[in-house]
């Protein structure tokens, strides 16, 4: 052992050890979600152990990351009463207990990261490094390059390590955007370094040929460019911030001419990027349920019962407030809607405050954003990196509360009168 080893006190090398064991954790928490073929995926079960752990180790809840607990658990008690007008719960309550482990899981991240601000590079490390594997994963599958790869696609689309390929694109936006960030404020000199997994990414979005992940990715970005903008005063950070985007724009462009001149991609290309599909247009397309399934909300405030509506229509609502409606009831949707703004409401507040934590909170929010409007056509109810998302937010904005309350000037109380 060094000289400097004996000179450290044993609780100084117990506190680095626990440090390193909880970033180690977090980490493997945080890579694994890339990774959700069949469900219970090893993340759902690794994460309940991890957060049981935590929690008699004493996980602490902050006072100003309450409301997404109370406001997750509210949604879940929706789902719970809706459940009751069911004539054949089936397996309802296995859904509705992955429901609240999810809610669970954006309370872990918001405690943990609220505590340990640090935790914030660990956890977006490991989900960059796990969005390029379960990326390389789908375009392998794609281009079928070895024996067995197709089961990392569906419907000649690329799902890597997915269920489902419009799960697997917007799972992928966060470390693109992250990615990105990096590129666009970082050193000249490591593009290179950031410029192939930024590519492989894109390259995993572009071919899950959902074109939910692709508005989504060009949102963000877009968000994340206005927001960096508005950051600096500087003329010359914004003129930089310009250049690089064009650069990585550029960038993108070409790998996207090259891609298409690849054969099949081409023809889906053109299929998958028409705004309007035969199965949303049809007589009983997702267009006319969003109509029928708002008009059966009015009829039944409570709900009708989690994936009752699939049952009765043959697919399932394809949008998070109708899917709330249906599955929740009222009492879930209200729930939903009011954490859904106040996320997005507090998140902004604090967006571009200089602090540690600041780059992984825009890079989040950017997502989110994106998230939620891509909600509207697509069901988010159970995607995991949804309720990363929340918790990264939420942790950021318990962070900026404590801060400011140790801004806040100590008020001296007068010295007790002498007798």
């Amino acid at each position: 052992m060094s000289a400097v080893a004996h000179e450290l006190p044993p609780a100084a090398v117990n506190a680095k050890l626990i440090a390193l064991i909880a970033s180690s954790a977090v980490f493997l928490g945080a890579f694994l979600s890339g990774f959700v073929i069949a469900e219970p995926a090893p993340y759902d079960l690794y994460m309940v152990g991890l957060m049981a752990v935590w929690a008699l180790f004493g996980l602490r809840i902050s006072r100003a990351a309450a409301p997404l607990l109370v406001l997750l658990v509210v949604m879940n008690i929706g789902g719970m009463i809706s459940m009751t007008q069911m004539s054949d719960i089936a397996g309802t309550p296995l859904y509705l207990s992955v429901s609240l482990f999810l809610a669970f899981t954006a309370v872990f991240f918001a405690s943990v990261t609220s505590v340990q601000p640090n935790l914030y590079r660990v956890i977006f490390l490991a989900y960059m490094m796990s969005a390029v594997l379960t990326s390389l994963l789908g375009i392998a599958g794609y281009f079928h390059a070895f024996p067995g790869a197709e089961i990392f696609t569906k419907y000649d689309r690329a799902t890597g390590a997915f269920q489902d390929p419009n799960v697997f694109g917007p799972f992928l936006v966060l470390p693109g955007i992250y990615l990105l960030y990096l590129l666009l404020t970082g050193p000249i000199s490591r593009m290179p370094l950031l410029a192939v997994p930024l590519l492989i990414i894109t390259a995993g979005i572009f071919f899950s040929f959902s074109r939910g992940a692709w508005g989504m990715f060009g949102v963000s970005a877009i968000l994340l460019t206005g927001a960096l903008f508005l950051q600096s005063a500087s003329g010359k950070f914004r003129l930089r911030v310009a250049v690089m985007t064009i650069a990585a724009v550029s960038l993108l462009v070409i790998a996207m001419l090259v891609i298409l001149q690849l054969p099949g991609v081409s023809e889906m290309f053109s299929s998958r990027a028409q705004l309007e599909q035969s199965y949303d247009t049809a007589r009983l397309g997702r267009f006319a349920r969003y109509t029928i399934g708002f008009q059966m909300a009015l009829e039944h405030p409570l709900g009708i019962g989690p994936l009752v509506f699939g049952t009765i229509f043959g697919e399932d609502t394809h949008d998070i407030w109708l899917k709330m409606l249906m599955d929740y009831g009222w009492l879930g949707f209200v729930s939903f809607l009011t954490l859904t703004c106040w996320t997005i409401a507090a998140g902004f507040r604090i967006l571009l405050r200089d602090r540690p934590w600041q780059p992984y909170l825009l890079c989040a929010y950017v997502a989110f954003v994106g998230n939620i409007g891509l909600g509207t056509f697509i069901d988010i109810d159970h995607w995991r990196h949804v309720y990363l998302l929340l918790g990264l937010i939420w942790g950021a904005i318990a962070l900026e509360y404590r801060h400011q309350r140790q801004l806040r000037p100590v008020e001296l109380t007068a010295p007790a009168a002498k007798a």
